[in-house]
């Protein structure tokens, strides 16, 4: 038990650690921890969001068709929790006095989306039985940094619209953004829950969406990694 949850937390820990170095001034231990433990706190009633939501759509709450799973990719997962993350980040830094320089939207919201993609990976680890190492490994590799690069795309934008270009347009992106990119991933890694062909297919479109996400996400944090 102990080495399944250290496999789930590990790889949130280890991203975290790495945009907090590249942060050229450090923002404050306290801080981070406190919004790593805000995306922690979203986690349950989020999950009791999606699970009402699952159930206004589909008859018993899963999808049993490529659109269904679509739909549930953006109005389940996606827009819930991005809309949770960005309302948290919201919170913490409309009073942080340490909210001060452009890199720290970005910090501060990757810590908010690791911490809920902390327990998020643990519980799907748990809950995978004998084949946990392998639920563990792929989600180190594609879902906790798919969170990390949703969390850079948000924490970007909302810098840019705080301090720079205070704008209708970068304001929608803080939310639109995020959601798309999670929504196109989780609507690719579904297909496969209804679809084996679709499925086989798709996971090398995922592989594919993922390694442009990252790329994405780091050319954003070396523009404001300056």
């Amino acid at each position: 038990m102990t080495l399944m949850i250290l496999a789930a937390l590990v790889p949130a820990l280890l991203l975290g650690l790495y945009i907090w170095y590249k942060d050229p001034v450090p923002e404050p231990a306290g801080w981070l921890i406190r919004a790593f433990l805000a995306g922690v706190g979203i986690c349950v009633p989020v999950a009791f969001l999606e699970y009402f939501i699952a159930h206004m759509i589909f008859v018993d709450g899963t999808p049993t068709t490529l659109f269904g799973t679509t739909i549930q990719a953006f109005c389940v997962a996606a827009l819930p929790e991005e809309s949770a993350k960005l309302f948290v980040l919201w919170l913490l830094l409309c009073k942080n006095p340490h909210f001060d320089e452009h890199f720290d939207g970005i910090v501060y919201a990757v810590f908010v989306s690791l911490g809920f993609a902390a327990i998020e990976n643990v519980a799907y680890v748990l809950q995978s039985g004998d084949g946990w190492v392998t639920v563990a490994a792929m989600r180190a590799l594609l879902a906790v940094p798919g969170h990390y690069a949703f969390a850079i795309i948000m924490g970007y934008y909302y810098t840019k619209y705080h301090f720079a270009e205070h704008t209708s347009s970068n304001a929608m992106k803080v939310l639109l953004l995020p959601v798309l990119a999670h929504g196109v991933y989780d609507a690719i890694a579904m297909s496969g829950s209804v679809d084996p062909i679709a499925g086989s297919l798709s996971f090398v479109v995922l592989i594919y969406f993922c390694i442009k996400l990252q790329r994405s996400a780091q050319k954003k944090v070396k523009e404001l990694a300056k």
